[in-house]
């Protein structure tokens, strides 16, 4: 079982970047699949983006197309997300995922707020 855990969240001005971390432990990283996602106050918790386990195949939400960036490191065991030109909208708290692949096995970190203030 792998053990997720982000960092990285800040409050930040609308125009700033941040750039969030999530480190695995506990498991093979390179046989997880590796997404973010987050969850506003009142909201429900949606896709921003995704990375395979070789780390050449990536997809994103509409909402962050051409400002975040997701990316991965398999000798650090770390997932990154490159998030530019934040935006109010942008505020929630940020959760990696891990999906093992060829299982139905899914993990979740504890996340980690990221505010934006106009």
């Amino acid at each position: 079982q792998v053990q997720l855990v982000e960092s990285g969240g800040e409050y930040v001005q609308a125009g700033d970047s941040l750039r969030l971390s999530c480190v695995a432990s506990g498991g093979l990283f390179m046989t997880y699949a590796m997404a973010w996602f987050r969850q506003a106050p009142g909201k429900t918790r949606d896709f921003v983006a995704y990375i395979n386990w070789t780390g050449d195949k990536t997809s994103y939400a509409d909402s962050v197309k051409g400002r975040f960036t997701i990316s991965r490191d398999n000798a650090k065991n770390t997932v990154y997300l490159q998030m530019n030109s934040l935006k109010p909208e942008d505020t929630a708290v940020y959760y990696c995922n891990a999906v093992q692949i060829a299982t139905t096995n899914q993990y979740w970190g504890q996340g980690t707020q990221v505010t934006v203030s106009s």
